[in-house]
């Protein structure tokens, strides 16, 4: 049965369709129509997952003796894999909070905002993946994104751990995250936070008020390091650079402090460009583990953007660097490519969006007269 409308004009008709828009309503309502076959075909390669890890793992288990029973042996492996998923599963909660600030729903078309919850999706993963992990909480959910995530993408966010939807602003969330992070489910210092407190004072960083910042390339200030018991306010907003200077003017409106990431500090970019949302907070995370933004750009920056890092200028034959610069420049292929396969998955994914469209207000990658604002 055709759902298409029609396209016809004449009295009491509403006004035909462009073709674009009829291809864009051809195209949901197949993705409707093919939705079992999507779950049928992700539960076959996840049984297919599990059949390939029990075969790698009695591959690389011991042999077990003649005189042992299969039970025994059964009951082994069955703890074997207990052990294996508790160690997946194990992570350090930081003092510190990552929000995104989903208020720009008004600002993005629809296509935008497929992208914004893609990015939304993929922060929360690599957060629930990561060693240490932040706070995160996704302010002002509502209208537009709200609705695709419950509709088109079956509420499956309700599931999701160790991460708020707010509806009040960034900074009621920013408000309600000083006591998210007390006490000790709060979580501790570990990693660069851990690193960067190994004073006297460390025992008394908890009765540290933090800092509040809002990220945006726009601010004429740098972020040279993230501090525990702190609130770090990204930008979620898709808008191929047609809304200049909003997420600055939307923190400094509210009073609060703006930075934006070292990213023109230490790598060199073979074209300006501006990080996507899910990015923006991966880079923090990899800052929380490694302490070393160069690291963790590099980690992050996908190859296809040709991001390299600055050789250091202190070093006047600039042999530790390059070999430096060589090691990591090449140690980065390997996680960029696992980075464009991941999107190449989501492209795929949901709710067949990828990560095209870049989130506004993170970082400084060129001149003044040429940075991309927000």
């Amino acid at each position: 049965m055709d759902l298409l409308p029609s396209t016809g004009s004449g009295d009491g008709e509403a006004p035909p369709l462009s073709k674009n828009k009829l291809k864009k309503l051809k195209r949901d309502q197949e993705w409707e129509a093919n939705r079992a076959k999507r779950k049928e075909k992700r539960r076959e390669k996840q049984i297919e997952k599990k059949k390939r890890k029990r075969a790698a793992r009695q591959e690389s288990a011991p042999s077990v003796p003649t005189n042992q029973s299969p039970a025994h042996h059964n009951g082994q492996e069955t703890k074997t894999a207990e052990a294996n998923k508790s160690t997946r599963q194990e992570y350090t909660q930081l003092p510190i909070t990552l929000v995104l600030d989903c208020a720009f729903d008004d600002l993005m078309v629809d296509k935008e905002r497929k992208s914004l919850g893609s990015q939304v999706t993929r922060s929360y993963s690599d957060n629930h993946k990561a060693p240490l992990q932040a706070h995160l909480a996704i302010s002002s959910f509502g209208g537009h994104l709200k609705e695709r995530f419950d509709g088109i993408l079956a509420g499956h966010y309700r599931s999701w751990k160790s991460v708020r939807f707010l509806e009040g602003d960034f900074v009621q969330a920013a408000e309600q995250a000083k006591e998210w992070m007390k006490g000790e489910r709060g979580g501790k210092l570990a990693g660069a936070l851990a690193k960067e407190n190994d004073s006297a004072q460390t025992l008394h960083a908890q009765d540290e008020a933090g800092e509040v910042v809002y990220l945006t390339s726009d601010s004429p200030d740098t972020l040279t390091e993230l501090r525990p018991y702190s609130t770090y306010v990204i930008g979620g907003l898709v808008d191929r650079n047609r809304h200049k200077g909003v997420c600055y003017k939307r923190a400094t409106d509210r009073g609060m402090r703006t930075a934006k990431l070292p990213i023109g500090d230490y790598m060199q970019m073979a074209s300006r460009f501006v990080l996507a949302t899910n990015h923006v907070a991966e880079i923090m995370l990899r800052w929380l583990e490694l302490g070393d933004w160069g690291k963790a750009f590099l980690q992050v920056v996908p190859k296809r953007k040709g991001g390299v890092l600055k050789i250091n200028t202190e070093d006047p034959d600039g042999e530790a660097d390059d070999e430096a610069l060589e090691d990591e420049n090449t140690n980065i292929e390997v996680s960029s490519r696992r980075a464009e396969e991941v999107e190449a998955e989501t492209s795929e994914g949901k709710d067949g969006s990828g990560y095209v469209s870049n989130g506004q207000g993170v970082v400084d990658t060129a001149p003044k007269s040429d940075s991309i604002a927000s």
